[in-house]
């Protein structure tokens, strides 16, 4: 009994980590440099910035599967606020020129109506001054 369970004493290999198997992989290629992957990533969303400030692009709301998966909850989400989203999707943006008209346009009717206002204001306090307290 003592020879047979010696006989068939068992080879256990040794398995690898994750990392033993990651280093071996990248024993021959050279390390790349943190720094440069960093400046990198740092420097996307300026120039994301500098492409929105040089054309009039518009931002279409992301077309995600969180909307789409809360959309068919109809208990979750209130009907009013589903279909709220859905026209905003459906809305076309002005562009970096039309908004400018449009704001001048507020601007310049704001002053001319409280210029009308002060106009009114002032003609009706004289005529009353004269009329009531003479």
């Amino acid at each position: 009994m003592a020879e047979s369970s010696s006989a068939k004493k068992r080879i256990i290999k040794k398995s690898e980590t994750v990392r033993e198997r990651t280093e071996k992989s990248t024993a021959g290629k050279p390390k790349q440099r943190r720094l440069r992957q960093t400046a990198g990533s740092a420097v996307k969303p300026f120039k994301v910035a500098r492409k929105l400030g040089q054309k009039s692009y518009y931002l279409p709301l992301p077309d995600n599967r969180f909307w789409k998966f809360m959309n068919k909850r109809r208990r979750v989400i209130p009907r009013f606020f589903r279909e709220a989203f859905q026209e905003l999707r459906l809305v076309t943006w002005p562009g970096r020129k039309e908004t400018w008209k449009l704001t001048t346009a507020v601007f310049v009717f704001a002053i001319v109506f409280g210029i009308a206002i002060a106009i009114t204001d002032y003609g009706l306090d004289k005529l009353f001054r004269n009329i009531i307290l003479k």
